[in-house]
This record gives structure tokens, sequence and C-alpha cells, in this order.
């Protein structure tokens, strides 16, 4: 009897089945590697240690709130597995992890790995692999490139567009400008530098006195800041990330030169750039926005930083607040939430990119209110406006309008 029994559950049940896959429940179901039923793996590289470090604690944020993801119950019923390796921000250690991540660990994707040496170093091989670079954590434009790297796409405004916006800003204000420029010897710097040029297009050549490069294994860059305040150069262009931005300001200080000084959007976090080079020292500095500025008590009873301020308390308490990379951190991890919750049960890696391409007016608590995700298949920059903002006291004070920097202002 029991014998029968079993066989009549077995028989029941797959009759079940086949009315649940009739009924094409079962059949939307798709995965690629890296995703279950219960499972979506994300990979992802970071400078944990090295030169940029400073940013890491971008990838212990994104961690953070995928954690907090999980705790609500995942995404579709599907929990987060987020691995983070470290690059020291060196091309040929991310070519390594790349490799590890895809081939070893079988991620779905890798989501905001960053830095755009190391990223250059893996783009060719991520869309042969035909496995999604998302929400790349660079400003280089070259991500914003559907057509042929189909399978990389950027996340804040482009580095060009944002020099670009500096230059209408310097040819408004002080047409007769002598600009000094510090940028660091990359792809990276060399991009900031290329829209530098072309938003003071034929002026270029007589505004800018001198364009000083530094390695990042350089120790300190004190003397490129001396070498630049020999030109008496009245305009200071500061393409620097957080280390050497913090020095360049501590420096300029020491030795008395006041240019109206540019820092590049990427150093601008009050908690590893602005405090440690002394409050003091920064007056006046111009930098542009898109997140809201965690330490600006405009905010304070804002909806988006009060979710932000529980997120910290519950899930990250040892993240620095006034750090503007764990904001970074906390927005993009909610894009790429977003793109997934779109996909459904369609997790192949084809449908990611689609998803990711097809945002519209995504609004998110820590951006700037009037700047909203979109892209599409045409268009890979989801960011691309920003609001110039000047140091004040010890904070950031934005003015002027929301310039969508597609168009340069």
């Amino acid at each position: 009897m029991p014998a029968i029994q079993l066989r009549l559950g077995a028989l029941s049940a797959a009759i079940a089945v086949l009315a649940v896959t009739s009924s094409g429940a079962l059949a939307q179901k798709k995965y690629d590697t890296g995703a279950t039923d219960t499972e979506i793996k994300i990979g992802n590289i970071m400078p944990y240690s090295g030169p940029a470090s400073a940013y890491g604690v971008i990838g212990k944020t994104e961690e953070a709130y995928f954690k907090k993801i999980n705790a609500e119950g995942g995404i579709n019923g599907r929990k987060i597995n987020f691995i983070s390796y470290d690059d020291a921000y060196s091309p040929p250690k991310t070519v390594e992890q790349a490799r590890k991540l895809v081939e070893s660990d079988e991620v779905l994707f890798i989501f905001d790995p960053l830095g755009t040496p190391p990223n250059s170093a893996i783009h060719k091989y991520m869309n042969s692999k035909k496995v999604p670079q998302l929400f790349v954590a660079t400003g280089a434009t070259k991500w914003n490139d559907p057509k042929e790297f189909p399978w990389t796409m950027g996340w804040q405004p482009n580095y060009q567009s944002e020099t670009q916006i500096y230059a209408k800003y310097i040819l408004k204000q002080m047409p007769n400008a002598k600009i000094a420029v510090l940028y660091q010897n990359d792809d990276y710097g060399k991009d900031y530098l290329k829209g530098l040029k072309d938003g003071l297009g034929a002026k270029a050549a007589s505004m800018i006195v001198i364009e000083e490069s530094y390695e990042t294994s350089e120790p300190t860059i004190d003397s490129h800041i001396v070498k630049l305040k020999s030109t008496n150069a009245d305009v200071f262009i500061n393409i620097t990330t957080p280390k050497f931005a913090a020095q360049a300001i501590k420096k300029s200080a020491e030795i008395g030169w006041k240019p109206l000084h540019f820092l590049n959007n990427v150093s601008s976090s009050i908690g590893s750039v602005m405090k440690p080079a002394g409050f003091e020292n920064g007056q006046g500095i111009i930098s542009s926005a898109y997140l809201k500025d965690t330490s600006d008590p405009e905010w304070k009873n804002d909806a988006g930083m009060k979710a932000f301020d529980e997120f910290l308390t519950k899930y990250f308490p040892e993240g620095n607040r006034i750090d503007a990379n764990v904001m970074f951190g906390y927005t993009v991890a909610q894009g790429i939430v977003h793109v997934l919750k779109a996909c459904g049960d369609n997790l192949t890696r084809e449908n990611v990119m689609k998803q990711a391409a097809s945002i519209k007016g995504l609004e998110l608590g820590g951006l700037l209110p009037g700047i909203k995700v979109n892209t599409s298949a045409t268009d890979f920059a989801p960011i691309s406006a920003v609001q110039l903002q000047r140091f004040k006291g010890e904070a950031w004070e934005r003015f002027g309008d929301i310039i969508d920097a597609d168009v340069g202002g």
C-alpha cells in the first residue's frame, strides 16, 4: 500500500509540474551562469589597498547594502552573493581578478569595478566574454560606446563633460586666466585634460601655461605644486585622486599659492579629501556635484537622506557618513538593484544589459533634486547632469543651475 501511495504521489506531483509548465510560469525563468532560483552572484573589483585605497569604502558600502537587500528577502526571492576582490589599482591585478570572477567564481556580471586604468585593462576581455562590465566606477567617456563595447556601461557623469563645464565657467568669469593643470598620468587624467582643452577651444593653447603630470607611485606631489606656483597661474585645475588631492590642497596653502582652484568631482569628498587637507585650506575651491552632500544640513529632513542614515545605522555603522564615497556606493547599489528587479525571472547576461539600457527617469534618494538616471540602447551614460559647488566653511555650497553634462553647459 505505501508503494502505491508513493507512486500516486509522484504521479500527481508530475501532473502538477506539467500544469505549471504549460501555464508558462516555469518557462519564463531563464538563467545564465551566476544566477539560480535562489541566488544572484555579482563580482566586483576595488582598490582596497594601494594609492587609490580611499575608494575601497565604496565596495564595503555596496556589500553592506546587499546585506540589507538580502535581509529584506532578496531580489524577487533571490539572495545576492557579492564577491569583491582587491586589485590595489594595478591593471595587471585587475585582469587577474576579472578572470577569477568570470572563469572560477562564475559570476553573472562584474558590477562597479573602480578606476579608469583598471577597467581599461579588462574592457576587451569582458566584451569578448559577453559578460556585463556594469556601472563602472569611473567617468571616462569611453564607457559610453554601446556600438563597439555593448557589454560595458558607466554610471557617473563623464570626465570630459565635467572639465568642459569648468572651462566654460573660466571663459565667462576669467577670460584672460593663466591656467595650471595637474593631472594623473593615465587614461583618467588625460580624459579630464581633453575635456578642458575642448571646452577652452581655440584659447586652450594661450590660456594653459603648464600641464604637469604625476605618477600614482609617487609618495607625494608637493614638488609639482611648487612648480605650478612658479608659473604665476591664477587658475588651478586639479585632476587627482583623493590622496593626492588632499596633498595638493594642503601644499598650495602652505606655499601661499591662491589661484581659483577647480577640483575634480571624484575627489570632492569631505571625509577623505577636504577634512584631511584642512578645511581652512579648501576655502573657495570649486567642484561639481550630482550626489547630496551628507554633511549639508539642507538635507536634514530629506526622505532620501533619512533612508541613507537608517541604512548606515543598521547595516554599516562603521561607515564614515561624511565620506562622499559612501553615498556613491549606496546610490550605485540602488541602481543595480533597480536593474535586477526589472530583470524579473530572466537573469541572462543579455537581459541584464537590456534592462540597464532601459532606465527612464529613475530618481534615487542620494541624487540631487532634478538629477535622474536615464539610459537607452544608444546612450550608456546613466547620469549626465551636475551642479557646480564651492567650498565654504566645512561644507560645499551649490550654485547656479543643474547643467546637463552631455552638452557641456
